[in-house]
C-alpha cells in the first residue's frame, strides 16, 4: 500500500505563496493519480489540483492560474505550488493517490491565509 506524507503547510500573508510536497513510499508512484484536496471545518473535502500518471492537470475554478500541481516520479513526490493566497485558501489540504478507484490519503498540513 502506498503511504503518503505531506509537507510545507504554515501561515502566510495574503498574496503569499506556499509550496505543498506530498512524498509516497510503499508503491510504485508513477501509476497513481495524485490529487490534492482541501477541508474547512464544517465542509466536504473538495478537490484542488489533480494530475494523473499521464500529467495530465485539472484545478478547481477558484485556484485556477494561481496554483500549479506537478509530480516528481524520480522522487516519489507531488507538489502544489499556491501562489497569491487568499484567506480563502486557508483549510487543511491533504494529498490523494487514486488507483482503479481505491483513495489513499495523507494526514494533511494546513495552510493559514491570514494578515
Amino acid at each position: 500500500q502506498v503511504q503518503l506524507a505531506e509537507s510545507g503547510g504554515g501561515s502566510v500573508q495574503p498574496g503569499g505563496s506556499l509550496k505543498l510536497s506530498c512524498a509516497a513510499s510503499g508503491a510504485v508512484f508513477s501509476i497513481f493519480d495524485m490529487g490534492w484536496y482541501r477541508q474547512v471545518p464544517g465542509k466536504q473535502r473538495e478537490l484542488v489540483a489533480s494530475i494523473t500518471s499521464e500529467r495530465r492537470t485539472n484545478y478547481a475554478e477558484s485556484v485556477n492560474g494561481r496554483f500549479t500541481i506537478s509530480r516528481d516520479n524520480a522522487k516519489n513526490t507531488v507538489y502544489l505550488q499556491m501562489n497569491s493566497l487568499k484567506p480563502e485558501d486557508t483549510a487543511a489540504y491533504f494529498c490523494n493517490a487514486r488507483f482503479r478507484a481505491v483513495d489513499r490519503w495523507g494526514q494533511g498540513t494546513q495552510v493559514t491565509v491570514s494578515s
